[in-house]
């Protein structure tokens, strides 16, 4: 089975920049979107053999998340069950047979890192929402945090910024450590590729970008990874598409 994920940074937008040719050339099971920012039929957007399913935010124009799939789910559900977090449209998890889909749009930090308590109150609820699901599950999206050096161009004048503080990058850690894999990283330990860029000061023209778009699996699925990509030559959007094929 073939999974994207794409942060669109506005799908209306994105649609007007070559998305239903990505999509079709792309050719997943699944696709998976975050940052919507609309809500459904605000655009006249569908797919010969595709079902879609969309958690918009109450504020219009804001967040957002939806999947695109060829495969009938058993159930759909919308947000985590958790009050505080569930006004933003930021999660769709979808149960199939053998396995869980969620698809996440993960709270910014926000400048001056003024969302960062809310941050960690989201990511500890969000770990429970996950641990809570009784198959393995498959997590995808924008999770808005650079885990390590490795996914960064420039960490050291970064450390305190939102998306690569210690305090994400230690959530994310332990979310890992909880029984999860970084698909991306488990098949490419070494290799360097981003998959956000800033609009500001040529940062995608000079590839100085962060890798905050991700694949993380329950790690008894580990080995049935086939393959994973970054699909950093696809635009349209200040973030790429992110591919996992599994067999499963």
């Amino acid at each position: 089975m073939k999974f994207i994920s794409w942060n669109v940074n506005g799908l209306r937008a994105a649609a007007g920049k070559g998305f239903a040719d990505a999509f079709k050339a792309l050719d997943a099971d699944f696709f998976c979107l975050q940052e919507t920012k609309m809500q459904e039929g605000q655009l006249d957007l569908s797919f010969d053999g595709y079902t879609s399913f969309w958690n918009s935010a109450e504020k219009k124009g804001y967040s957002g998340t939806a999947i695109f799939t060829r495969k009938k789910p058993l159930s759909v559900r919308y947000g985590m069950g958790v009050e505080e977090h569930d006004h933003e449209g930021r999660i769709v998890t979808m149960e199939m047979p053998d396995f869980y889909l969620v698809c996440v749009y993960v709270p910014n930090s926000q400048d001056g890192l003024r969302r960062l308590d809310y941050r960690m109150r989201w990511e500890d609820d969000f770990r429970r929402f996950v641990l809570s699901l009784d198959k393995p599950v498959v997590i995808c999206g924008d999770l808005n945090v650079a885990h390590e050096e490795i996914d960064i161009k420039n960490p050291a004048s970064n450390r305190r910024n939102a998306g690569f503080t210690d305090e994400e990058r230690e959530k994310f850690s332990i979310l890992l450590a909880s029984g999860f894999t970084d698909t991306w990283r488990a098949q490419h330990p070494e290799e360097v590729k981003y998959s956000w860029w800033s609009y500001r000061f040529h940062a995608r023209e000079n590839n100085a970008g962060w890798r905050i778009d991700y694949f993380v699996v329950s790690d008894s699925l580990r080995d049935k990874i086939v393959s994973t990509d970054i699909h950093n030559e696809i635009f349209g959007s200040d973030h790429c598409p992110v591919e996992l094929v599994l067999d499963i």
